[in-house]
């Protein structure tokens, strides 16, 4: 097993159908549930275990979790406002090494998946094909990603961490 992509690589599919977002909007939707359900009863040693070697602890991914999709949630808000507008990366190997992203309380992350997944979730719900169509421009890999695709790609990043953290716990 790939213990760096334990699901996979994330692919775009050549036409998008309104299944793939309906699908993704579902695995958006229900991610800290899962989370939740994974780390219930989960002792601080394995909350600070890698699930792989060179890799972030359980604790790293879940405040990790909260940080991406925090950016993520933000990325639509612009494309949703400004016309293509370019987002701002993040390095996100050195937020996890931040004293919060590597010793908070996973508490504090499960509570902001929560509501802004609720949000997110909202927002997906009440986009209009138009609106799955706006892009954004993301500067360090010189392109331009459409919202139906984003959609996508964070659905399968709540799952791809989803199964990081099942290789601990």
């Amino acid at each position: 097993m790939n213990k760096q992509y334990p699901i996979g690589k994330f692919t775009v599919p050549e036409f998008v159908t309104q299944d793939h977002l309906t699908q993704w909007q579902s695995e958006i939707s229900s991610l800290p549930a899962h989370i939740q359900l994974k780390v219930a009863g989960a002792t601080k040693a394995q909350l600070d275990t890698p699930y792989r070697a060179g890799g972030w602890t359980v604790r790293q991914v879940i405040n990790h979790l909260a940080d991406s999709h925090l950016n993520s949630f933000s990325r639509f808000k612009l494309a949703l406002t400004e016309e293509n507008p370019t987002i701002r990366p993040y390095n996100e190997t050195l937020w996890a090494e931040t004293p919060d992203g590597k010793n908070a309380p996973i508490d504090w992350s499960l509570s902001i998946l929560e509501g802004l997944h609720a949000r997110w979730t909202y927002l997906l719900e009440n986009m209009t094909d138009a609106d799955q169509a706006k892009t954004f421009f993301h500067p360090e890999y010189k392109t331009y990603m459409r919202l139906d695709t984003a959609r996508g790609m964070y659905a399968w990043h709540g799952n791809h961490h989803l199964a990081h953290i099942g290789l601990v716990l």
